[in-house]
């Protein structure tokens, strides 16, 4: 069952063009030109009812505008959107208590208040009965561990802390459909896999559906099997994580560490490109259709201590994903204006 449905989503807006200077300032009072900029461009997915979809892309390309769009913060400019049957931007209060949106850099709790005051007020506010809320806080309190947090001060609480009772306070109507924009940004590693480790199990246990942005790829990695990757507003790839890399990654990375000293780089050029070399320790960027035969001739060419084949990291194939993306539509441009 799909539980969000996006077709052909728009979002364009109007940015006033201005001229430098007093003179070009006087001319816009009177005179003012306006350029388009489409922040989503037909944009067209769907998600089944349980997923957990990263939200890909870099900074600007349209992922915070599309889930505003799908959470009905913003009305789109063309297309439509569907999201547990629900026009999301009629925000009808059946939908509001069946999705919540976490974002990264915004709070809503109350600064000057403990964070059970603040959760509390969610109680009153989605109208939750008080024995489903006490089970749910102390069920969220325990797999987040921060029961001896909820009397002290939002302000006085660390970045990563303050992520936890965010999630809490999104979750505590049991939502059936959660976005998350950057949830761990400015975390410290730690925190980071304490909230995706959260976000894993809530996920398995409730079967809620999940469309999560993040610019950490092990957040990506370790959570979503399925992504979609959208770049200037346009989508340019959706289906498995895998499958980024095997169609955007033409290479492998071959890492030997050398017994003998005595080799140049050079001899090993001629396997691949070198990527890393410290000592007796090189990493070689080798074609993934010529790894078997490179890997067979550095053996019987070096005397080889230990080697092993691993993929390009996910971040880098990603960044290539976006270069072929930038690449596409700078050639796009330069054909209309020709």
């Amino acid at each position: 069952m799909s539980i969000i449905e996006v077709k052909n989503l728009t979002k364009t807006y109007l940015i006033q063009k201005r001229k430098p200077g007093v003179i070009g300032a006087l001319k816009g009072l009177f005179s003012k030109e306006y350029t388009k900029i489409n922040a989503v461009n037909q944009v067209s997915f769907q998600v089944e009812e349980g997923e957990l979809v990263g939200f890909l892309g870099p900074n600007g390309a349209g992922k915070t505008t599309t889930l505003k769009m799908l959470s009905g913060i913003l009305y789109p400019t063309l297309g439509t959107a569907r999201v547990l049957g629900f026009l999301p931007w009629e925000r009808k209060n059946e939908f509001r208590k069946q999705f919540a949106l976490v974002m990264g850099q915004k709070n809503q709790l109350w600064w000057d208040l403990p964070a059970q005051e603040s959760l509390f007020l969610n109680k009153e506010i989605y109208g939750i009965p008080s024995s489903a809320y006490y089970r749910i806080l102390d069920e969220m309190v325990e797999l987040l561990n921060v029961k001896q947090l909820l009397s002290v001060m939002v302000r006085e609480l660390s970045l990563g802390e303050r992520m936890k009772m965010e999630l809490i306070a999104c979750l505590l109507h049991s939502p059936r459909v959660l976005f998350m924009d950057e949830p761990t940004i400015g975390l410290d590693v730690v925190a980071q896999k304490n909230i995706r480790d959260f976000v894993q199990k809530y996920n398995k246990k409730n079967k809620i559906t999940i469309l999560l942005t993040s610019h950490y790829m092990n957040d990506i990695q370790a959570l979503c099997k399925r992504v979609i990757v959208i770049n200037y507003g346009q989508k340019i790839f959706d289906g498995p994580l895998a499958e980024i890399i095997e169609k955007f990654s033409a290479h492998k990375l071959i890492k030997i560490v050398m017994n003998n000293p005595k080799f140049s780089k050079e001899q090993l050029s001629e396997f691949g490109e070198i990527v890393e070399w410290e000592s007796n320790k090189i990493v070689l960027k080798v074609d993934r259709n010529q790894i078997a035969s490179a890997s067979s001739g550095l053996l019987n060419q070096f005397e080889v201590s230990d080697i092993t084949i691993e993929e390009i990291p996910i971040e880098d194939v990603i960044g290539e994903v976006f270069s072929n993306s930038e690449r596409h539509m700078k050639n796009m441009v330069l054909g209309e204006a020709k």
